[in-house]
């Protein structure tokens, strides 16, 4: 089992959520910096909410936007390059595709139907480490997202942590968090996950190899 992460992972969600937020800002009156929020996407709606809200308005404006999101965010969202071809991958090495994401469920799944991506496994509404447990759960040996809250949920898990650089933080960012290994982008994934699976995959009782980089990271 594989996990990815959702969002500047396998969906670029930018313009969408970005969508979402001016229509908040014009609607409420309230100053949202809507290039700063999309360049820091990752942690749960209600947690960017509240830097531009009072805590006492973030649960409505949770509802308002995930009252938009339908028409506004998913018809602008695209698919990640290489996301298509990273999911079939792992398709093809036999093993099934879990997607754990912050996003809440029903969002998540609308998402994935738009992109026209099948996955096996689905868990929306977690960030960062609490992702550990779905993977866990459901036997994920690698998780891959773009986000440090990524890097912590593969440690929860006890995963093979995979980032890739098309987030807001760089390959750089990612190995000195502690990622085990960073792709430019998941163009790069098939060829990562054939030498996972002749390298990486031992027998009971073996000691995991490491990894050879690639494309130098």
């Amino acid at each position: 089992m594989v996990g990815f992460d959702l969002d500047l992972t396998l969906a670029d969600t930018r313009g969408g959520i970005g969508s979402v937020y001016s229509a908040l800002a014009a609607e409420t009156g309230v100053f949202i910096d809507v290039p700063l929020v999309v360049g820091r996407l990752g942690p749960p709606l209600e947690m960017e909410l509240a830097n531009w809200f009072p805590e006492d308005r973030v649960p409505e404006m949770v509802r308002r936007f995930r009252r938009l999101y339908p028409e506004l965010a998913i018809p602008a969202t695209v698919l990640m390059s290489g996301a298509a071809e990273a999911v079939a991958a792992v398709r093809a090495a036999g093993e099934r595709v879990m997607v754990v994401t912050a996003k809440n469920e029903p969002h998540a799944r609308a998402t994935l139907a738009f992109l026209g991506l099948e996955v096996d496994l689905l868990a929306g509404g977690l960030w960062s480490s609490a992702k550990g447990a779905a993977l866990r759960e459901h036997g994920a040996h690698t998780y891959v997202g773009d986000h440090t809250g990524d890097v912590d949920a593969a440690r929860a898990a006890g995963a093979f942590s995979l980032a890739v650089a098309t987030g807001g933080f760089s390959a750089a960012d990612l190995l000195g968090y502690g990622a085990d290994h960073v792709l430019d982008d998941l163009g790069a994934f098939p060829q990562w996950l054939d030498g996972f699976d002749r390298v990486c995959q031992t027998r009971p009782g073996e000691e995991r190899e490491e990894v050879p980089p690639i494309e130098g990271r």
